[in-house]
């Protein structure tokens, strides 16, 4: 049994493409057997939602009279920093930017009350936002100030650009030390009080298909409550992690470079987030469709949260010394549950990725594909990564030194 992409967007085109999520085609499968249910299925959607640090959007806010390059000056949103470097009238605004003023962690915990992802968040929800820019001047660009307000609609382009989003697989935070500690993983509390894991299990993108078959460049996906595309591999991509018998990664791995246009989205699937002594971020909704070319293909999206396995980490010495040692593996299955069993000791579990909105995210996707609204696109090159049977090494990475020569 094969099929293509083609064939399906025809199907999806005559209103006839039969679409489960990636929790449903679970029981579908059960029911129906691997052969007959990767016949009739022809997608099999994923969502994820949760903070995504590696985020952030450029624009051009089009000229002012007289004209101003903002290119080696200095741009706020929001009294936000902006990224100017490009030219006359570019930005780039990223999650984590703060205000200049904003105390950071001189009182710790820092709130990080308003960053770069809330001023994404507003400016998608409509809100005007307050630009404030200064520059050097030049003959061609004379104006040296521009305070002024801007709004996504009169924006000649603006464009979410997100360098790594939708990680496969992450690691399971804790925290052995004898006080709360403040991190991305959230806030973990001494002599393992909680666990933190940051993943949709088995709605995650690239958990359903962890050889990235069907994911590659070029890829459409939803993206922050419109459409989007995979540009590249995103940063930190690891497709030699070491994998479970099932192909699943069982640590961080592959990672996704996305873009999308900014006016298409939704202030529900991209929102700005405080990290409570870490920093601003922002939350983001991603959901891949991945088009059943294959049983071998099927099989992948029918991984369970208990056959999904990470590492859990301490935070307070493993994480920050780059040490390679964990405190033992559990399954999102036992994440799931609440609470799990680490060092002999019964540890309450949370996570920061919402499952719920994972749920929405895959099931929004599926009504557009069954309505005909969302098509599915040929990658026009695979991700990096490896083959089924090939042997895993982890990187191995050299961390980065203090070697300042004078």
């Amino acid at each position: 049994m094969a099929k293509t992409i083609q064939e399906i967007n025809e199907k999806i085109r005559q209103g006839k493409a039969v679409v489960a999520t990636a929790e449903e085609i679970i029981d579908l499968v059960k029911q129906k057997g691997t052969q007959k249910a990767a016949r009739e299925v022809d997608v099999v959607t994923t969502g994820t939602f949760g903070p995504m640090c590696s985020s952030g959007i450029y624009f051009n806010i089009g000229h002012s009279r007289p004209r101003i390059k903002l290119g080696g000056g200095r741009v706020y949103l929001n009294d936000v920093l902006a990224y100017a470097a490009f030219a006359a009238t570019d930005l780039y605004l990223g999650a984590n930017a703060l205000p200049d003023d904003d105390p950071r962690n001189r009182f710790h915990p820092g709130e990080f009350n308003y960053g770069g992802g809330h001023v994404i968040e507003d400016l998608v929800a409509g809100k005007d936002i307050r630009l404030i820019a200064t520059a050097y001047g030049t003959n061609c660009y004379p104006r040296r100030k521009l305070e002024t307000w801007i709004n996504l609609k009169d924006l000649n382009e603006a464009v979410l650009f997100n360098l790594r989003n939708a990680y496969q697989n992450y690691n399971v935070a804790a925290n052995t030390s004898e006080k709360t500690i403040y991190t991305y993983m959230g806030v973990l509390k001494p002599h393992l009080g909680n666990i933190n894991y940051a993943t949709a299990g088995q709605l995650s993108p690239l958990l359903n298909d962890p050889y990235y078959k069907t994911i590659g460049i070029g890829t459409r996906i939803f993206l922050g409550g419109g459409t989007g595309y995979i540009t590249w591999h995103g940063t930190q991509h690891n497709p030699h992690a070491p994998r479970s018998e099932n192909g699943v990664p069982r640590q961080s791995a592959g990672t996704l470079a996305v873009i999308g246009d900014l006016k298409q989205m939704s202030p529900r699937w991209l929102v700005g987030t405080s990290m409570l002594g870490y920093g601003a971020t922002l939350s983001v909704g991603i959901g891949v469709p991945i088009p059943i070319l294959s049983e071998e293909i099927l099989r992948y999206t029918t991984v369970k949260d208990e056959e999904i396995f990470a590492p859990v980490v301490d935070y307070s010495e493993a994480y920050p010394g780059r040490s390679s040692e964990i405190l033992g593996e559990v399954s999102y299955g036992e994440l799931k549950s609440g609470k799990i069993l680490i060092q002999e000791k019964e540890v309450p579990t949370a996570s920061l990725s919402s499952y719920p909105r994972a749920v929405e995210i895959a099931n929004t996707l599926k009504e557009w594909i069954m309505k005909g609204e969302f098509l599915l696109t040929e990658p026009v090159a695979p991700l990096p990564g490896v083959e089924a049977g090939i042997t895993f090494k982890p990187l191995n990475e050299r961390p980065i030194e203090d070697n300042r020569r004078i």
